[in-house]
């Protein structure tokens, strides 16, 4: 299946200090919009700054896009202003689903992205947004955004189209993955689905260690 949508920022940010409940971070979360043509790489995003590389960033979360009309739905049910890049993505694209099966891609130009992972929130996530409970709203809102790891590197601008390319071959949706991130208990056959399909290495190992523990359990 093929849809076409647009790229509405392409968005890059660098080393910042924010401050939140009386503590300062220094992140890389806030990306703002930028003019021209921006590189994608397998390693990410030409001159964008990730401070906390044990968690963000590598070759499976090279690029996190999200959607301008997810956007739009936390406008209509929040009190927060919305403007691309605030939740630190690099792509903000309209027409993207808010739900997609790992492993769809994202052609963009000679750009050939694939999905790996959804976006979990954390405390700096909380921190960008100044609002210490934002992390639960996030996750009831089950709009996570996308990570993609650059299958074919080049250069993108805004404004440029979008072809989303579904995997027809995959059972497992980010939002599978995003549900998981928080459950509680798990199906020893479900996670084995789970890791048959070409997730983010940070989530793979995540569900690698909760399966053992599942096995291990079951004698």
């Amino acid at each position: 299946m093929l849809e076409i949508m647009q790229l509405e920022s392409v968005n890059v940010g660098s080393s910042e200090s924010i401050c939140h409940n009386d503590k300062t971070l220094t992140t890389g979360i806030c990306k703002y919009p930028t003019d021209g043509p921006v590189f994608l790489g397998e390693a990410g995003v030409r001159d964008d700054v990730i401070v906390d590389t044990n968690h963000h960033g590598g070759i499976d979360q090279a690029v996190y896009a999200y959607s301008a009309d997810d956007y739009d739905w936390w406008a209509e049910n929040s009190e927060h202003e919305f403007s691309p890049g605030l939740f630190g993505e690099n792509l903000t694209i309209r027409g993207l689903p808010s739900d997609v099966s790992v492993g769809d891609r994202l052609l963009i130009g000679e750009v050939v992205l694939e999905a790996t992972s959804p976006r979990i929130p954390c405390s700096t996530f909380a921190a960008r947004m100044r609002d210490s409970g934002f992390g639960l709203v996030f996750r009831k809102a089950e709009r996570p955004g996308i990570y993609l790891r650059v299958l074919n590197g080049g250069d993108v601008t805004a404004g440029d189209a979008v072809t989303f390319v579904a995997n027809d071959s995959s059972s497992v949706t980010l939002l599978e993955l995003f549900r998981f991130n928080y459950a509680l208990r798990h199906d020893i056959d479900d996670m084995k689905r789970l890791l048959a399909a070409p997730i983010a290495i940070r989530f793979r190992e995540k569900i690698e260690t909760r399966l053992a523990a599942a096995e291990r359990l079951s004698g």
